[in-house]
C-alpha cells in the first residue's frame, strides 16, 4: 500500500490517479497511524512553505514523516514535498523538516537563458534532468524525456551526494535529490506523461534500497 500524506497541500488527487493508472494500490490519508503502517510513503505537494509545515506540524505529520523515513520505507518527495523536507527555505523564511541538510533558495530575478534573454519566475513547463548516477526510479526512463516544472524556488542540498539530478533553466539547480530511501523531484511525475508514469511504477517496486531486489 502506497500511501500519499494528506496536509492540505493540494495536487493530491492527480497523483493517486498516475498510480491508479499503473495499478498500484493507494491511499489519501492524515492518519497517523496509516502513515506508518503504509508500506510506501509519498509526499506531494502545491503552495508555500510557512504553510505546509504549520499544517504539518498541527497534525504530527512531520514526525509521521520522519518516522517512516528512519524506518527505512521508500518515500517519494514532490515538488514542495521535495524542497521542505531539507532544513531551511527562503519562501516566509521558513524552518522546514531536516530530513536532508540544506536549503531551498528562490531563483534570481534577472534569470537569464543561455542566450541573454530573459527568462520568467516561476519557471513553468517542460523541461529536461541530467542524472548524476543511476537510480532504480529513473530505470527505462529514457535520457532524453522531459518533465512538468511549476516552481519558483529550488532545493539546494549542502552535500553533492544528496544530488541526483540537475535542471538547466538560467541556473543548474538540483532537480531530483536522493538520502537512502528517499529520493524527491521538483518536477510532478504525475504530470509528465510516460516517464513520469514510469517513475510511478519504479516507485512502486522499489525496495528503497540503491538496487531493486
Amino acid at each position: 500500500m502506497i500511501v500519499i500524506i494528506d496536509y492540505n497541500a493540494g495536487n493530491l488527487t492527480s497523483v493517486k490517479r498516475a498510480l491508479d493508472y499503473i495499478g498500484a494500490t493507494s491511499l489519501i490519508t492524515s492518519d497517523f497511524k496509516k502513515i506508518l503502517d503504509a508500506d510506501r510513503v509519498i509526499f506531494p505537494g502545491v503552495g508555500a512553505a510557512g504553510k505546509a509545515i504549520s499544517d504539518l506540524k498541527s497534525n504530527r505529520l512531520d514526525l509521521a514523516l520522519k518516522e517512516v523515513f528512519e524506518s527505512g520505507k521508500p518515500v517519494l518527495g514532490i515538488c514542495l514535498g521535495t524542497q521542505i523536507i531539507l532544513e531551511s527555505s527562503q519562501e516566509n523564511n521558513t524552518r522546514c523538516l531536516s530530513l536532508v541538510k540544506g536549503d531551498v533558495l528562490k531563483f534570481p530575478d534577472d534569470l537569464r537563458d543561455t542566450e541573454g534573454r530573459k527568462l520568467k519566475v516561476p519557471h513553468m513547463g517542460w523541461n529536461s534532468i541530467k542524472l548524476k548516477r543511476p537510480h532504480p526510479l529513473f530505470d527505462g526512463v529514457p535520457e532524453d524525456s522531459e518533465f512538468y516544472f511549476v516552481h519558483s524556488y529550488y532545493p539546494a542540498p549542502s552535500s553533492p551526494d544528496n544530488i541526483l539530478g540537475e535542471t538547466l533553466y538560467g541556473i543548474r539547480f538540483t532537480s531530483v535529490l536522493s538520502s537512502g530511501n528517499l529520493v524527491a523531484v521538483q518536477f510532478h511525475p504525475e504530470k509528465s506523461g510516460r516517464p513520469g508514469l514510469k517513475i510511478l511504477e519504479n516507485f512502486y517496486r522499489w525496495s528503497g534500497k540503491k538496487n531493486v531486489e
